[in-house]
């Protein structure tokens, strides 16, 4: 049961408690020998007939990995001037790829209007940052087999949302019931990719360490969007255990490896892209 609102805002539970007050003034009056007032008595509704704003269902979601696929939102070079902690988003998304190569999970990726000019420099980025401009970041998407990546992957697009004819229409061949999200902007395209996929009863885990946007400070308002919205927020290590669910799995060996392989990049986003923001 959603909350309800009075004209005052007061919702049905301070509304409830408001009541209950009344009761007890008008009780102590009579016991005082004062005689509640007929205006007083009208306004006396036992509490328990109001409605109250039920607590918010516990949502727990299933990983099912044989309808999961990775989306990689917009990972472009042309953002690498502007984004914050970048390095660190694009290395989430380099291991996610391999990850997506040992397990067998289809990818799809973007690019967000290649064609324009780019945005003008941060001038809080880093030195290292300062790298010839172009349309997409070198990730080993490439290295995906084909049934694990669409011939039009990345795929260029103007929507913000990830969710365009041509991916909606993968959606429904790969029959995909989960979507493990990174990239950027965090409060942009990743956040309305998200919505339009939980609009489509399509579950969302996005990465904390996987986004980021030029303002770091959008990044935790956008995440907790998503996750009132039903996004579960996660990390990408965390995730790729939940896929592999098992020591016995045949592909723990190489996904301990591929963790060990990015242990201090892993850390670096987390501590560039988590640490502190309170989520």
């Amino acid at each position: 049961m959603r909350a309800s609102w009075d004209k005052f805002g007061r919702s049905a539970t301070k509304r409830g408690r408001l009541t209950v007050n009344n009761v007890a003034r008008t009780q102590d009056r009579t016991q005082q020998g004062q005689p509640a007032t007929a205006a007083h008595d009208a306004r006396l509704v036992p509490a328990r007939s109001l409605p109250i704003a039920d607590p918010p269902p516990l949502r727990l979601v299933a990983f099912p990995l044989k309808q999961t696929a990775f989306f990689v939102c917009d990972i472009q070079e042309r953002f690498r001037l502007v984004i914050h902690a970048y390095p660190a988003v694009i290395a989430t998304a380099e291991k996610m790829l391999k990850a997506a190569k040992l397990m067998d999970v289809p990818v799809i990726a973007t690019e967000q209007n290649p064609k324009a000019a780019p945005p003008r420099p941060n001038p809080h980025a880093p030195k290292t940052a300062l790298v010839a401009l172009g349309a997409t970041v070198p990730l080993p998407l490439l290295d995906l087999p084909s049934h694990l990546r669409p011939s039009w992957v990345p795929l260029a697009k103007t929507k913000f949302s990830m969710i365009v004819p041509q991916v909606e229409q993968q959606l429904k061949e790969w029959e995909t019931k989960s979507v493990v999200l990174m990239g950027i902007e965090s409060h942009v395209c990743v956040l309305q990719t998200a919505l339009d996929l939980l609009e489509r009863d399509i579950d969302v885990h996005v990465l904390a360490d996987g986004i980021s946007s030029c303002n770091g400070d959008e990044v935790g308002i956008a995440i907790k969007r998503m996750r009132d919205a039903g996004a579960q927020i996660t990390t990408s290590e965390s995730i790729l255990f939940q896929i592999m669910q098992d020591a016995a799995h045949p592909g723990f060996k190489a996904m301990a490896g591929l963790v060990k392989e990015h242990k201090e990049m892993t850390k670096d986003a987390l501590e560039k892209l988590i640490a502190g923001r309170g989520f």
